[in-house]
């Protein structure tokens, strides 16, 4: 299994037979080298969104077309861009799970907020969401973005992720101090891997709290376009 940082939010991630691009965001994003795009979506199988705002939608639809692979994530975002753009999609909702090429993902909670932008404001885009992805005897969790939530507490206790990537960077999600009371209140993780930070000045740049808030875990500062064997 390998994890792949795409910059901010977005992850490339190898398991069993998929190859899954979490939240691609490309243009536009400062951390993402732009000349990387072509290895970073290679033999891609399926694209998993967490929400809809254009720091984690951005290059989907565009994605979806060249590379011919259904976009996968909340129902009523899903259907509308079926519908609207002429994508293959698979749609579900929070409690589900869907199998992508033998990796089992199943929709959870996240506590944020969700839209696209518009011509007169915001668009409605469904709910915002976190997922558990189960493979190669693994379970990883991928917050989305989120604050700390009392569903943290079942989501643990029943799906026992032992890899967390985590929403860190503050002002729009938790930051690492609180990321960190998230991970040792919650699970149980053997690793984190903190995201959703160094973007902008807005956000941490650092994850040593998150470091020195979870003793006995391994924290990865992951970097752009470095794999992580898992």
């Amino acid at each position: 299994m390998k994890l792949t940082w795409l910059g901010h939010s977005g992850f490339r991630l190898d398991i069993e037979n998929a190859v899954i691009l979490i939240d691609p965001w490309f243009t536009g994003n400062p951390l993402f080298p732009a000349e990387a795009r072509d290895e970073a979506v290679a033999g891609a199988t399926h694209i998993l969104i967490t929400h809809g705002h254009g720091d984690h939608t951005g290059d989907t639809l565009a994605l979806a077309r060249d590379l011919g692979v259904p976009v996968v994530g909340i129902y009523d975002l899903i259907s509308h861009w079926e519908s609207a753009e002429g994508i293959k999609g698979i749609g579900f909702n929070k409690g589900g799970t869907v199998e992508l090429g033998g990796a089992r993902v199943t929709m959870v909670n996240a506590s944020h907020s969700s839209s696209l932008a518009g011509p007169d404001g915001p668009i409605y885009a469904g709910h915002e969401s976190g997922y558990m992805i189960a493979g190669e005897g693994r379970v990883i969790y991928v917050s989305g973005d989120t604050d700390i939530m009392a569903d943290m507490e079942w989501m643990g206790d029943l799906h026992k992720p032992d890899i967390g990537i985590l929403s860190a960077g503050g002002h729009f999600t938790m930051d690492m101090a609180r990321a960190a009371y998230a991970a040792r209140r919650y699970f149980n993780f053997k690793t984190v891997i903190p995201c959703h930070y160094k973007t902008f000045p807005a956000l941490e740049q650092s994850a040593q709290a998150l470091i020195d808030g979870l003793p006995g875990v391994t924290v990865i500062e992951p970097e752009v376009m470095k794999a992580i064997t898992l």
